[in-house]
């Protein structure tokens, strides 16, 4: 299992801008489809895996850090500020994306800290993580690219830290999966396939998995970008 002080250095936002906006392409095999991987922490929980699954058959990426750790995308509202720095000016063949657990979350209405109180508003509303959803669709279908929605893995519904009120994954999906029919996006149901399995592949208490939940998540993200190449 992947210990606390190294999830914590995987998924640990940096500062506004800190991104690296290029790739490390020096391993790519050439004539093999370029697949890009944006995500939170759950797509960082599962990315390894994949890229081992699809060695020698895909080039697969997401976003890095400066120090070559992963970039967590986190919610739309930072998805919207980035996007554009993600994408690059590479040529993707396929990008397998979500948003919507960091929209889900509660935070301070004042220092936009997160929060353990129901009572503060979501990260972003589900008007707003619409809206946001739309807009990143919108500069996601320029490229090109075959796109693929992972929708947003279930939580256990107390003992969150931040907060998050329980079933909001649920109307969160129905909103996202709303806009991806709009615009023709392919969906990976990974909520439906969690749901029954929470116990077994999820942490106590916790929205993330442990290594073995991990695995079996990133058998359905091969699976569902292999289909669709």
């Amino acid at each position: 299992m992947i210990s606390r002080s190294t999830f914590i250095k995987l998924t640990t936002l940096g500062p506004i801008g800190a991104i690296v906006s290029s790739y490390q392409f020096l391993n790519d095999i050439n004539n093999l489809p370029k697949v890009l991987i944006l995500g939170d922490s759950i797509s960082i929980g599962y990315y390894p895996f994949v890229k081992k699954a699809l060695l020698k058959k895909v080039n697969i990426h997401r976003p890095l850090l400066p120090n070559g750790g992963f970039e967590n995308c986190a919610g739309t509202s930072k998805g919207l500020k980035n996007i554009s720095k993600w994408l690059g000016d590479n040529t993707w063949d396929l990008i397998h994306f979500n948003f919507g657990l960091h929209d889900i979350k509660h935070v301070n209405p004042i220092n936009g800290k997160n929060s353990n109180s129901f009572d503060d508003p979501h990260q972003a509303s589900p008007k707003q993580y619409k809206n946001n959803l739309e807009k990143i669709v919108k500069t996601l279908k320029k490229t090109k690219a075959k796109l693929i929605f992972a929708t947003t893995t279930p939580y256990p519904n107390s003992k969150l830290k931040p907060a998050r009120k329980p079933g909001m994954h649920e109307l969160y999906n129905k909103v996202a999966l709303n806009v991806m029919k709009k615009y023709n996006v392919k969906i990976n149901d990974l909520h439906s396939f969690v749901l029954p399995r929470m116990d077994e592949l999820q942490r106590p208490y916790n929205v993330h998995f442990s290594k073995y939940g991990s695995e079996e998540l990133a058998k359905v993200v091969v699976k569902s970008i292999l289909q669709n190449l």
